[in-house]
């Protein structure tokens, strides 16, 4: 008997007035937004000048949003080329079909041009938006709720989700809601990773390699639970194998990075100090400036007024 679950909703679309807003795209635009307003906050923490991470992820948007549906296609072609299927659904990205992979690699390709036109390390930039990513991803998971949409396991236990579609080869019944245990898990990866980044004074992308070994322990648990199609490999899903390699390639890089270039960058954007952005360690500000002058002034001033004293009450003498 079914005493608690998680309800899905009857419907993945919200009608304001002629417009249809999907659910599963609201989820992405919002995450979106969040992740750019939370680098943007570290990003002038770290001595950046305030909107370069917007700028930059005009860039980096678009490139992850074209990776991450080649890789959801690419990795899942069946859905879209094989018989009965119509392939101009492949183009249909607000219905879902996502891969995180292939949305940051491509998006680290937009990234990189960004900041290469800007002049602004990338490791430095990716680093300030690593934390917004995960909550971005912990946003955007929801989607997959609106859509029921990569669900875990039959289970019976107080939080499972309510699947009532048949359709796609759906089942209805109460499955494990694999969306939730990564939203959940996703939102843990970037207070890691802030927490991480303030103690330990992460630098030269370090930041960003622990988001991602981070995420990679979380999705192949939670992949191994997933029963939707996928292709594998000695009894493992595609997308556990590619956490598996994604997470040695970022441990490495955090191994090595923290002995070839030690401590975090001085400097993150060139110019932000005089630009309006937050001042470089030790550069002394305009105001101390006028006020040693001031000083300097006053006390040159109070000099003259005493020599003068003195010298009229040696006259009077």
């Amino acid at each position: 008997m079914e005493f608690a679950y998680i309800p899905s909703p009857s419907r993945g679309v919200v009608d304001l007035g002629p417009i249809p807003l999907r659910g599963y795209a609201f989820c992405i635009i919002i995450g979106v937004f969040v992740a750019v307003w939370l680098g943007n906050k570290r990003w002038i923490a770290r001595g950046g000048r305030p909107g370069t991470v917007a700028d930059i992820s005009v860039w980096a948007v678009p490139f992850g949003l074209v990776g991450g549906r080649l890789y959801h296609v690419i990795t899942d072609y069946q859905l879209y080329f094989s018989d009965g299927r119509d392939w101009v659904d492949a183009f249909k990205i607000w219905e879902g079909g996502l891969g995180i992979w292939g949305a940051i690699a491509f998006g680290a390709v937009g990234a990189w041009i960004g900041c290469r036109r800007r002049g602004i390390p990338l490791p430095a930039w990716a680093d300030a938006l690593a934390p917004g990513i995960a909550i971005a991803q912990a946003i955007g998971r929801w989607g997959n709720w609106f859509n029921q949409e990569l669900y875990g396991r039959k289970t019976d236990v107080p939080w499972a989700l309510k699947i009532t579609s048949a359709e796609d080869g759906r089942v209805p019944g109460t499955y494990h809601p694999t969306f939730l245990y990564e939203s959940l898990w996703c939102i843990g990866v970037a207070v890691l990773v802030i927490w991480a980044d303030r103690r330990f004074k992460l630098g030269h992308g370090r930041a960003f390699a622990l988001y991602v070994a981070s995420y990679c322990v979380g999705r192949f648990w939670i992949e191994y639970m997933r029963v939707d199609d996928a292709h594998e490999f000695l009894g493992l899903r595609l997308n556990n194998w590619t956490a598996l390699l994604v997470f040695i390639l970022a441990v490495v890089y955090l191994v090595v990075s923290a002995k070839t270039r030690p401590g975090r960058e001085e400097i993150v954007e060139p110019g932000a100090g005089s630009g309006g952005g937050a001042l470089d360690e030790g550069e002394p500000s305009d105001s101390v400036d006028s006020d040693s002058g001031s000083g300097a002034g006053d006390g040159e001033s109070g000099d003259a007024k005493s020599k003068g004293a003195a010298e009229s009450a040696v006259e009077k003498g």
